[in-house]
């Protein structure tokens, strides 16, 4: 199916006909960011509360070429792991697992580190960007469970728990610099050096090709593309969108304000995903 490009705002008839009609014919492969973990808790990196407009995020340059700056994430996310662990899935999360079970998803590709599309009952998520239930040693390779470090953590750091009012997107959180020589970080449990790294893809770190290869066949085979919940503003995302337009595959995008995306859209959603994927789901499944 080919739709002539429209902007669709709201959430009325309009709007989910339009979606619907999208949806409706299969093989949609969802790409989401982390607009759609925001009424989970977590606060994306865009919009008008986004974290990149209060902190400069965790580079892979950063982390793998400067101790005390790898010394400050760990200290950092050993608090924010609290917060991101306890965080739950959504309906937008539910609504993209119930029309998995209808079977109209190809597959689902996510931006976010959370874990959030899987809790909520989606199967076969691609994790483009990793995720934070994971650690990798930069020096043997070994990946772990995020849990079983959260415990050595915790035994080497029983009095560390500085109070924070919220996580950042990656997981970290916001910390004052005076704590953080009072935080005691853990080597490899494999190889007993490391230095250890959460599984996933920092900014200024290359998404590993044998991964966007996956990604770009799921897109090429797909009937549609549908965007939730990213403003498509690093290549990451945005190469999928334009590999879709190229291919002459509809492409559908829900979220809140502009994307970089728009003019590829076919169909294109400024509403609350809370609100359009529920209705959109009940609609179709």
């Amino acid at each position: 199916m080919t739709l002539a490009p429209a902007a669709v705002p709201g959430t009325g008839a309009a709007a989910l006909d339009a979606l619907a009609d999208l949806v409706a014919d299969g093989d949609v492969v969802v790409l989401s960011g982390a607009g759609l973990s925001t009424d989970s808790g977590i606060p994306d990196y865009r919009g008008a509360t986004g974290s990149l407009r209060r902190h400069t995020p965790m580079t892979y340059q950063t982390f793998t070429r400067d101790p005390r700056g790898r010394h400050r994430y760990w200290a950092r996310s050993f608090v924010g792991w609290r917060q991101m662990r306890a965080a739950r899935p959504n309906d937008g999360h539910r609504a993209v697992a119930g029309l998995q079970d209808a079977g109209l998803l190809a597959g689902v590709i996510t931006q976010n580190v959370d874990g959030l599309h899987q809790a909520g009952g989606a199967r076969d998520v691609v994790e483009l960007h990793g995720g934070l239930d994971r650690t990798v040693c930069l020096g043997c390779g070994d990946v772990a469970d995020r849990a079983a470090l959260d415990e050595r953590l915790t035994d080497a750091n029983p009095h560390f728990g500085p109070r924070v009012d919220e996580i950042n997107p990656d997981g970290d959180a916001e910390l004052p610099d005076e704590v953080l020589d009072g935080f005691v970080m853990v080597d490899c449990l494999a190889c007993g050096a490391g230095p250890l790294k959460p599984d996933v893809v920092f900014f200024g770190e290359t998404v590993p090709r044998d991964r966007v290869d996956h990604c770009f066949g799921l897109v090429e085979d797909a009937g549609s593309l549908l965007v939730l919940g990213s403003s498509l503003t690093v290549m990451s995302g945005y190469r999928f969108v334009l590999r879709a337009a190229k291919l002459g595959i509809p492409v559908g995008v829900v979220n809140v304000g502009p994307t970089r995306g728009d003019a590829k859209a076919d169909v294109r959603v400024d509403a609350p995903l809370g609100q359009v994927l529920p209705a959109l789901a009940a609609r179709l499944g």
